[in-house]
């Protein structure tokens, strides 16, 4: 009697409005997983355009802030392949090194006319490049060309001007933190800064888009925490708790992986200008670490004429 009366029943339970119910609910649980594939599907097929913002224009030159420079390209393959690159000697005198830069993810060298001011001040060269596909370098960006790009600012240091990787240091901000230290790997560099640099981009994926297995759907790597526990050169770290885009802690944990000789220096502001609205509290730690490894040249005075 009784599945008797639950055929009967089963057509009230399922009358017009409970079917409706189901029938939207269904629509709608399509419509999210629908959504959030299409959106993991845009993940992965845009990485390049969402780690990558390339500014095209160089609006300024070393010259525009009273620095003398070479121009330069640098080859990095085949004819026409090659990154744009400024050589900033250091002031009149003996140079305490030569700091290689490394840039972030976006705009062009000539937004870190600041920076160049500042290592020139503390008395060192700088060479600064731009990533292919960045400013006057032409091509498309990828991690392996960026690694490249690198490998090409360190040969001309190296072969062309036969600078001693004693005498250089590598500094990358950002993204170029990841840069920096991957070209450090194998190459002893006289010191290696990472500022406000990320652990790597599958980290940095988990932290913006929590509900996506990041680390299957992250194509570009940049896994800088891996590289700095290999690294046998002093390392800087310097990060900022302000830090509104890469976490403090991140900068935390590449120093507690830095192996050998390391430095750690807290700064104060967001990502992009931290280094600027610190002033001083940024620039003399800064100097004062380097100088344990790039003494500072004292320039002997000019004697007066007889």
């Amino acid at each position: 009697m009784i599945p008797v009366l639950e055929a009967m029943l089963l057509p009230l339970a399922l009358s017009t409005p409970w079917r409706s119910a189901v029938h939207w609910a269904g629509r709608l649980l399509f419509i999210a997983v629908a959504v959030y594939v299409g959106f993991g599907l845009l993940l992965v097929l845009y990485q390049g355009q969402l780690v990558f913002v390339p500014g095209r224009e160089v609006t300024a030159t070393p010259s525009s802030v009273g620095l003398s420079f070479d121009d330069l390209r640098l080859s990095v393959g085949g004819p026409g392949d090659y990154i744009h690159a400024w050589y900033v000697p250091g002031p009149d005198g003996p140079e305490r090194g030569t700091v290689l830069i490394c840039h972030g993810n976006a705009g062009t060298l000539s937004d870190r006319l600041d920076t160049i001011q500042d290592f020139h001040r503390m008395g060192f060269a700088v060479l600064i490049f731009d990533y292919r596909g960045y400013g006057n370098s032409p091509g498309r960006p990828s991690e392996k060309k960026t690694y490249a790009d690198a490998e090409a600012a360190w040969r001309y240091l190296v072969d062309t001007r036969k600078t001693a990787p004693e005498r250089i240091c590598l500094f990358g901000r950002s993204l170029g933190g990841a840069v920096a230290a991957r070209l450090a790997l194998g190459r002893n560099p006289g010191a290696l800064v990472l500022e406000s640099t990320f652990t790597s981009v599958p980290d940095m994926a988990r932290r913006l888009y929590p509900l996506y297995p990041a680390r299957l759907l992250a194509r570009i790597r940049y896994d800088t925490l891996s590289i700095v526990g290999r690294l046998t050169c002093p390392i800087i770290v310097v990060h900022s708790p302000d830090d509104e885009i890469i976490p403090y802690e991140m900068g935390k944990r590449l120093f507690a992986a830095a192996p050998g000789i390391k430095r750690f220096i807290e700064i104060e502001g967001g990502h992009n200008e931290g280094f600027i609205t610190s002033g001083t509290a940024y620039l003399g730690p800064l100097d004062a670490a380097l100088a344990e490894f790039f003494p500072r040249v004292t320039v002997a005075p000019k004697q007066r004429p007889q």
